[in-house]
């Protein structure tokens, strides 16, 4: 946490950390062009950031593309102001906004490599491998820390995930799976009627007594808002749940009858 704040104390990286915010995804280059300092100057204040995983990165090519990674400001928020806002049955956790859902795309689109995801995100997780894969890919799980499905079922290569009503909330078609290493699924939400089809891929690396995960999101549309939000959440879930063993729902706080 030390690193956290070491790295917010400088308003340069504050800067370059707003400049993800607006537009995630940018390279050395891109970021260089929009500060007064020399190519060097950005390239240490983003192995700053990185250091202390404020930002994630993924090359593409021979360009590295540089992402605003909420997970450790959620920490922070969740350890001192949470609590102070919030009662437990209602916590939230204080998404970043960002990029969702979006267009409709062919089978070669989901497919093609190399293309440049539109949300990345990175958390570390105290689990085995083993552990980490079955919360990923069995539908018994998800309902234990999932922030907004209450059942899930697998046919065939689609899960689909139920809002408590019963009615469907959201269904992915899996694509490519690696065991225990990546899994690449459609992402089709059905609680907005305007997002389109898009792509999630989840990427699983042991690290010793601990697990590396990243989500990349490809194909986000922009007529909807809020995936920095969900992910964060489902995140949330997801870390407790398979840390502690117990149910962890972060669900949106509901607003006051009358407001």
């Amino acid at each position: 946490m030390d690193a956290i704040f070491k790295a917010l104390n400088d308003p340069a990286r504050r800067a370059i950390l707003d400049a993800l915010r607006e537009r995630d995804g940018q390279t050395l280059t891109d970021l260089e062009a929009r500060f007064a300092m020399s190519r060097f100057g950005v390239m240490k204040h983003l192995r700053v950031l990185e250091d202390a995983g404020l930002i994630t990165t993924r090359k593409r090519g021979r360009f590295k593309d540089h992402y605003l990674n909420a997970i450790p400001l959620q920490e922070v928020i969740d350890r001192w102001i949470e609590p102070l806002i919030a009662k437990p049955t209602a916590r939230a956790v204080i998404g970043l906004k960002a990029r969702l859902e979006g267009r409709t795309m062919d089978q070669t689109t989901l497919t093609e490599p190399g293309t440049k995801p539109g949300y990345v995100m990175t958390t570390f997780i105290r689990c085995s491998r083993d552990a980490l894969w079955d919360a990923l890919s069995n539908p018994d799980a998800a309902p234990h820390y999932h922030f907004m499905s209450a059942r899930s079922e697998l046919s065939g290569d689609t899960m689909t995930h139920y809002f408590p009503d019963g009615s469907e909330m959201l269904i992915c078609r899996m694509i490519e799976a690696e065991p225990k290493s990546r899994i690449v699924t459609t992402f089709e939400p059905k609680w907005h009627p305007e997002a389109g089809t898009s792509r999630v891929v989840y990427l699983i690396e042991e690290e010793g007594a601990h697990c590396k995960l990243t989500i990349e999101h490809y194909d986000l549309g922009p007529e909807a808002s809020g995936v920095a939000d969900g992910w964060a959440r489902w995140s949330a879930g997801l870390k407790t749940w398979l840390e502690t063993g117990q149910d962890a729902h972060f669900a949106r706080r509901q607003a006051p009858v009358g407001a």
